[in-house]
């Protein structure tokens, strides 16, 4: 099937550190992969990391390329993925996020991050985070410039058990004042009476600097973050099964009036925080 969805890699410094599918821009969506694959460049090995633990999550979100893959061929979309594990820099962290690299993860030390000084951090910022930043900012661009204001689907996915405790929820749906895209894709989902849709679990869809704050709610573009649980799709049928159903959402609601235009919301992340006393 994937045959049918060409993927060209983006080279930067030796590394590819970008993965693109040319789908069909005029169908208005770009979907997004930040934590998309596990590889690092030659030079960092394992980062002092036993090779199990690029089986979990620290590495990457488990099952969303496949996923991307998947939908991108379904709807059919252009996307922008990472090549890059997490574990060397988290491109869905703002430059001044002190979890951007992280040195320890999930109770896990992470050698090779422990002495990353300012040049470490900015060759990384410049080799892997920006071109990335800077292909979406691009993308998206172009989009507008051809006439059509894209929306941002952004596929994460999260653990089923986190420190012991089981989650509930088979999804959820990460927003932050832009209601446009987040709210009907929870609505599609939920009209699945099986289907535990979480909104805004589990985690907060307002974090400042993060690739949906950048990309979509500074520019005012309509976008979601999709959080699936992993367990649901790290097989092919459970992949096939999560692609067929958000697609056929998707679908459904990219032709909605006022989806396709530049609309300022704001953000939570933006707004004051109260003096604790």
């Amino acid at each position: 099937m994937l045959n049918k969805t060409s993927s060209e890699p983006l080279v930067t410094g030796g590394f590819e550190p970008l993965e693109r599918i040319d789908g069909d821009p005029s169908c208005g969506l770009l979907l997004l992969g930040d934590h998309a694959n596990l590889l690092l460049p030659e030079e960092y090995g394992n980062l002092g990391l036993p090779e199990a633990e690029f089986a979990r999550h620290i590495a990457s979100d488990i099952g969303t390329r496949a996923l991307i893959f998947a939908l991108a061929e379904r709807l059919p979309a252009m996307a922008l993925m990472t090549r890059f594990s997490r574990l060397l820099i988290d491109p869905n962290r703002g430059e001044d996020d002190p979890t951007l690299i992280m040195k320890i993860s999930d109770r896990a030390l992470v050698p090779g991050n422990a002495s990353v000084d300012r040049r470490e951090r900015d060759k990384r910022l410049n080799l892997y985070y920006r071109p990335y930043h800077n292909a979406i900012t691009d993308q998206l661009d172009l989009m507008i410039a051809s006439g059509t204001v894209p929306v941002i689907f952004s596929v994460h996915s999260f653990t089923n058990v986190w420190r012991g405790v089981p989650r509930p929820w088979h999804a959820g749906i990460l927003w932050d004042r832009d209601p446009r895209l987040a709210v009907p894709v929870i609505e599609g989902l939920r009209q699945e009476s099986h289907l535990v849709v979480g909104d805004n679990e589990p985690y907060k869809g307002s974090l400042r600097g993060d690739t949906m704050y950048r990309h979509g709610t500074r520019r005012g573009i309509a976008h979601a973050l999709v959080e699936v649980r992993q367990d649901l799709i790290q097989s092919d049928d459970g992949v096939q099964e999560w692609a067929d159903r958000l697609a056929a959402i998707l679908k459904n609601i990219i032709g909605s009036p006022g989806l396709h235009e530049l609309t300022e919301f704001g953000s939570m992340s933006d707004e004051p925080r109260l003096q604790r006393a």
